[in-house]
């Protein structure tokens, strides 16, 4: 039995619309079971305070810092090799079997557990360089883990900017320097930080590797090689070990809301950042 043209067609739109809603509401219904239960205990002192009793009691102002300095130290050791690499992959070298070893190893790290990472991050930064248990050996290992996910988003948007733009650019009188940063990076912008922010949520969320090489000590961090707990961190301690439920919902809940209002903020910015240049 063949179907008419016409009732294909509305059965699979009608088949994606439900499978795009009951993702959508899958997603809604897990934000708002944490909300729900997190937001409510999520206070000023919750905010404001150190654990106590191993996270019992308390709040969750040294993971807040702690999160904050190995998210940032990552990106800025990430970011800018991210970005240089796919630089060079676009825009100064040719397709080759070189170009297509790196990007093939960049798709294969992307792929890596996270679990990896912190194991060789664990054997090399904390043991072999002796860095120990801090924000430096859990920042070099978020580098390695995000550092596809930049490049790779970074190349795609350098390739999408019309060779329009840097034929004019050469017409000109511009070097391929000139080129490269006055036009094709501020045209790859927007796509540029949407991988920037990938990274960022990643690092954010990054569990296993950060266990393994930040270590999870309560005290609040006062340099880079200090042992530290993450947010995501410490909501796992909380849940796994029983130790206040309330307050490991509140801890994801903290997370949820910083991570939406850090989406929303990127791509405002983002939005305006086009407006301006167009």
């Amino acid at each position: 039995m063949r179907f008419a043209p016409a009732t294909t067609h509305r059965t699979a739109v009608t088949l994606m619309w439900a499978l795009a809603l009951t993702a959508i509401g899958l997603l809604l219904f897990i934000l708002g079971f944490i909300l729900w239960h997190g937001l409510p205990h999520v206070t000023w002192t919750f905010l404001s305070q150190s654990p106590r009793l191993m996270g019992e009691e308390g709040g969750v102002l040294p993971m807040i810092v702690g999160t904050l300095c190995v998210t940032v130290l990552a990106l800025l050791i990430a970011a800018p090799l991210g970005v240089a690499a796919a630089i060079y992959l676009t825009e100064y070298t040719r397709e080759s079997r070189l170009t297509s070893v790196i990007r093939f190893g960049a798709d294969c790290l992307a792929g890596i557990p996270s679990i990896i990472f912190g194991l060789f991050g664990f054997v090399f930064f904390v043991i072999t360089l002796g860095l120990g248990l801090c924000i430096v050996s859990g920042a070099l290992t978020l580098t390695l883990m995000v550092l596809p996910t930049i490049i790779r988003t970074s190349e795609e948007a350098i390739r999408a900017v019309p060779r329009s733009y840097r034929e004019v650019s050469y017409g000109l009188g511009s070097s391929r320097w000139q080129m490269v940063t006055r036009v094709v990076l501020k045209s790859a912008m927007p796509g540029i930080g949407t991988g920037i922010v990938l990274a960022m949520g990643r690092c954010i969320a990054e569990t296993a590797a950060t266990m393994l090489t930040v270590g999870s000590a309560l005290q609040f961090p006062t340099s880079a090689f200090d042992s530290t707990r993450t947010l995501a961190l410490h909501f796992y301690i909380l849940s796994r070990e029983g130790l206040s439920m309330a307050n490991a919902y509140a801890t994801a809940s903290v997370l949820i809301v910083a991570m939406l209002a850090i989406n929303m903020v990127s791509r405002w910015l983002m939005s305006r950042y086009t407006a301006r240049v167009r």
